[in-house]
């Protein structure tokens, strides 16, 4: 079913992004993660520099804060490159596959970045290392530049192509096929919605939870947001 910019979303603005191209689709949970990722990185650069070497127990959660980031970041990159960018290269003009292209390079750039800065994490957790924080402070800072300019980049061009290339019967077929994996464990989606939701201005939430099937996440949200919370205070507790 074709649309007309009158019928188009409203877009979704959070702090921190760069743009919001309009178009057919609604690019919220896009930037929700977008958010997140900003988020976590600007505390982990802030949390490395200044937590010391010997509090192992504060780089062990440090670490286990990091792996659900990672593993979001990966799982939101293989949808992109498995689903999204295969989809629009067919339809695109070479300017269009030339980005694509490079949203997928950047990927593979920011992986090594991110499986360092993991293994400084899990190193610090184990052992009381100055020179290690001091490799790890670098690292966690490339990592965070890095994927800055990724998500600006994808905000500004790659989603302009894909509401220029795409209907929302398109995505959503797109997001059914790649990002909606049956089966999720109740456990992951209960360690996500809280991560995700966390920062972000109720107004936003509220979209997502007025949408058909929001309703769920508003209840885990409820139910995990003040473990969460704790956790999350406990976890960034040196970083200002």
């Amino acid at each position: 079913m074709s649309t007309t910019s009158s019928t188009w979303p409203r877009q979704l603005r959070l702090p921190g992004q760069v743009a919001a191209p309009d178009g057919p689709i609604d690019m919220k949970m896009m930037y929700l993660m977008h958010h997140a990722f900003r988020r976590d990185l600007d505390l982990f650069v802030a949390a490395v520099r200044a937590t010391p070497a010997d509090e192992r127990e504060t780089w062990a959660l440090l670490a286990d804060r990091w792996d659900t980031f990672a593993e979001a970041l990966h799982e939101h990159h293989t949808v992109e490159d498995a689903g999204v960018w295969p989809a629009l290269v067919s339809l695109g003009t070479a300017q269009d596959v030339a980005t694509l292209e490079a949203m997928e390079s950047e990927h593979g750039e920011i992986d090594p970045l991110l499986e360092g800065c993991a293994a400084g994490l899990r190193r610090l957790a184990e052992h009381t290392d100055e020179d290690a924080r001091a490799a790890l402070a670098v690292r966690v800072t490339a990592a965070r530049e890095s994927l800055r300019r990724h998500l600006a980049h994808e905000e500004t061009d790659a989603i302009a192509i894909i509401q220029r290339l795409l209907s929302a019967e398109d995505w959503a077929a797109i997001e059914e096929e790649h990002a909606n994996p049956k089966g999720t464990p109740l456990a992951k989606v209960a360690r996500l919605v809280p991560w995700v939701a966390y920062g972000v201005p109720r107004s936003a939430l509220d979209r997502v939870f007025d949408e058909p099937g929001g309703r769920g996440f508003k209840v885990i949200w409820w139910c995990t947001r003040g473990r969460f919370a704790r956790q999350h205070a406990r976890t960034f507790r040196y970083a200002a």
